[in-house]
């Protein structure tokens, strides 16, 4: 596994009050913002914030994430050229002592991830995402599955059905 990190995660209680302190307060701009569900957000060369509801975070990187007692409500994003690779780094860091806390699995919107807690309980997510890239700048490029993947054409974007708002 490389050492990069390319998507910083935090489950947020309230999405639309976060929105208001990150891109209205701080005058931070969307690349990517799905109505209701995640907004991501450049946040230097390579890297992405992501602004996610921490139940959602909870319900797919393990049940103990969230405020308090539980595990941070973030997750540090690790993204991989293939599918095969989400598999391998699991099982790497598995064996270098990390906690498995969300198998490797196919993903609604076309690629795969799982989780996997550090020592320190930090939740780690390996991820293929097809229709994510990151240009010459380091700066996110949302494409659509057909632009994205080597297997030929699939209908749809990154999304599916899910409405967003792609700025490049």
């Amino acid at each position: 596994m490389e050492p990069r990190i390319t998507a910083i995660t935090l489950g947020v209680r309230d999405r639309a009050a976060s929105r208001r302190f990150y891109v209205d307060g701080l005058g931070w701009t969307p690349t990517l913002e799905v109505e209701g569900d995640v907004i991501f957000i450049q946040a230097g060369y390579g890297l992405l914030l992501c602004l996610w509801n921490v139940d959602d975070l909870s319900a797919d990187a393990g049940e103990s994430v969230g405020h308090g007692h539980n595990a941070p409500p973030i997750s540090l994003g690790h993204n991989v050229a293939t599918e095969r690779e989400v598999y391998d780094i699991l099982d790497a860091a598995v064996a270098a002592g990390a906690e498995l806390v969300a198998p490797a699995r196919q993903q609604p919107w076309g690629g795969a991830s799982g989780y996997f807690a550090d020592p320190d309980g930090f939740r780690w997510e390996i991820v293929y995402n097809p229709g994510l890239s990151f240009d010459g700048a380091g700066n996110a490029v949302f494409g659509t599955l057909e632009e994205s993947t080597e297997e030929g054409p699939v209908e749809g974007t990154v999304e599916g059905t899910v409405e967003g708002t792609v700025q490049s």
